[in-house]
């Protein structure tokens, strides 16, 4: 687990109900990166990336965007040491 990083991200603005967490959970799969995304209830989605830095930091960027009906406006991503995270899911 040497060379993966872990990031555990809230993203803030119109992230719920925008279908964030599907696009989120396709995206990381299609990056190669483990772990899970949740909604938050103060309406904030919750995320955590683990992965290669350079997978981990493009999906970080990607939150800033997220699903197409999203309206981001805010990005906070906390570094924390690997986990073992296997595979990407939605949590409820």
């Amino acid at each position: 687990m040497a060379d993966r990083i872990r990031a555990h991200v809230f993203v803030t603005g119109t992230v719920q109900g925008v279908y964030y967490r599907a696009n989120t959970r396709d995206t990381a799969r299609e990056k190669g990166i483990d772990g899970w995304v949740r909604n938050l209830e103060d309406g904030r989605v919750e995320a955590i990336f683990e992965g290669p830095e350079d997978a981990v930091e493009s999906m970080i960027e990607w939150c800033h965007t997220g699903s197409p009906a999203a309206e981001v406006e805010d990005v906070d991503a906390e570094f924390e040491k690997p986990q073992g995270e296997d595979g990407f899911e939605v949590r409820y």
